[in-house]
């Protein structure tokens, strides 16, 4: 067992997981799911995880034509990060690398971050729910306003989480404390409130969400060009059917994505990846009570085709075919006109801020099958979200070198983009 761990490297291996845990922010407010290796590794690390069902109610007693199958839609889910920290030491470094914790602290915060960035991502990319705000961030509306939107829309009304950029979540916190640290109004807050907005720059819970304070965050750049226009939403290739499998023409059944949807517009040279829009005559509707909002549907852009088609989340569903699949999802009222423009969101450069339900994002942890009986030595350990964290030895004899790594295996997926979305400040339209 020449390559077995000191007493030293064990207590250095705690102390990376104990504060690889601390480090895991977003990760700890979104769903976990656990996987089972042997079926993960059949079915190529991919799993489709359920969407919520959403009910009709008819009137009546009689209710002998309403006996129908609920449609069950899914989504794919992949352990698609495999994140790795590998890093040798000699001899002489032995002596007081480890103990000192200098690597051991990088790796646990390179690897930390990994996973915080994928579950960003996630949300930053996907997010269909859209807020702009003309200003900069420093009032209660702003983030009201994201509560407003999930509100009408139907979203759980708990386990509400916000991620904001340094800038905006310090300009919420001058809010709070008031006049005194030049962020607006003031307001009347308890005392610790006001205390710990001021001292800590702290915000803590505001409209319904927890909020969380980001060194990071993604960009969005300014939309350039004109906005483009689509043809009829009455046309069948601009509406949305769900459907919960499809048949290959090899006749085996497969699962459908149904958060994506391919529409035809006048161009996507001005579209890019990731653009918030809305589509003139598109309103959002309450998805239980399938009532209208008053207000506009957003989208965004997942991907572009070619000059004229791309992919949007969520997809368009009106209801206009009938069928009893869209009538249990419908997400919007389609008023039918040709040549709708498609109004992008994104005035000016912005940090992108999101927003989101505990049950939209979901995290799902790998495990490795590293053996422990090939010469090398193997540690494991599990953060609080189950996300498992190995770490490897193995020592040269002819260089006196050590190799170590320090690997996690997991997957991330936005399970629901309208249970997701982003806030934008400083857009001036």
């Amino acid at each position: 067992m020449s390559n077995s761990f000191s007493k030293e490297e064990r207590v250095a291996f705690e102390d990376i997981l104990e504060g690889f845990n601390d480090a895991l922010v977003l990760s700890r407010n979104v769903s976990v799911y656990n996987t089972d290796g042997s079926m993960m590794e059949r079915t190529n690390n991919v799993i489709y995880r359920p969407q919520p069902y959403i009910a009709q109610s008819f009137d009546g007693m009689d209710q002998t034509s309403n006996f129908t199958a609920y449609t069950q839609l899914s989504v794919p889910a992949t352990l698609g990060f495999q994140k790795s920290v590998p890093f040798i030491l000699d001899a002489l470094e032995l002596r007081d690398a480890l103990q000192e914790g200098r690597l051991g602290d990088a790796a646990k915060q390179k690897l930390a971050s990994d996973i915080n960035i994928a579950i960003m991502n996630s949300a930053a990319n996907l997010g269909s729910l859209v807020v702009t705000v003309s200003t900069a961030a420093g009032d209660y509306d702003d983030i009201a306003a994201c509560d407003s939107i999930m509100n009408e829309q139907g979203v759980q009304a708990f386990d509400r989480y916000l991620a904001l950029c340094s800038r905006d979540y310090n300009g919420i916190a001058g809010n709070i404390a008031g006049g005194a640290t030049g962020g607006g109004a003031s307001r009347s807050f308890s005392g610790n409130k006001s205390n710990n907005a001021f001292e800590r720059s702290y915000v803590g819970m505001v409209a319904g969400f927890e909020t969380y304070k980001l060194d990071y965050s993604n960009r969005i750049l300014a939309a350039t060009g004109a906005d483009p226009t689509m043809s009829t939403l009455a046309a069948a290739n601009n509406y949305y059917v769900p459907v919960a499998t499809q048949t290959a023409v090899t006749g085996e059944t497969q699962n459908v994505d149904n958060r994506f949807q391919t529409i035809t517009v006048s161009s996507t040279t001005d579209l890019p990846a990731g653009t918030p829009i809305e589509i003139t005559g598109v309103e959002a509707v309450h998805h239980i009570t399938k009532q209208g909002t008053g207000f506009s549907k957003t989208f965004r852009i997942v991907s572009v085709v070619n000059a004229t088609t791309c992919v949007i989340t969520p997809p368009i569903i009106s209801a206009q075919g009938g069928t009893d699949a869209e009538l249990q999802y419908q997400n919007c009222i389609v008023t039918a006109a040709a040549g709708r423009t498609v109004n992008r969101l994104n005035a000016d450069d912005a940090p992108i801020n999101c927003f989101w339900q505990k049950d939209a994002l979901e995290i799902l942890p790998g495990r490795y099958a590293v053996p422990s009986d090939a010469g090398v030595a193997v540690m494991r350990g599990s953060t609080d979200q189950g996300i498992e964290v190995v770490m490897q030895k193995q020592y040269d004899v002819n260089t006196m070198k050590t190799k170590y790594r320090l690997d996690t295996l997991f997957g991330v997926v936005n399970k629901q983009p309208e249970m997701s979305g982003i806030l934008l400040f400083n857009q001036t339209p």
